[in-house]
């Protein structure tokens, strides 16, 4: 599986979503997702940006990259 495919098939902006409806949305959304396929989302700082890619890794999930983007972090998911 190559990682140099950074562009997400999918986003979802979860900015002012708490947890853990946060982290349950993108499961969700990665359940629907072809294998392989590539979640960039969008967190909140503190107990989202904390809590959801942990979660996502115990899950299975590879989390490819975190990028503060000041307001927010985007996170991106591989399938």
């Amino acid at each position: 599986m190559s990682t140099s495919n950074s562009t997400p098939d999918a986003q979802m902006d979860l900015r002012g979503t708490p947890c853990p409806i946060n982290f349950v949305r993108t499961k969700l959304k990665l359940e629907q997702m072809a294998s392989g396929s590539l979640l960039e989302v969008w967190l909140d700082p503190g107990e989202p940006i904390e809590q959801v890619p942990d979660s996502l890794a115990m899950e299975g999930y590879q989390i490819e990259s975190i990028d503060d983007r000041k307001e927010f972090f985007a996170i991106k998911v591989r399938c």
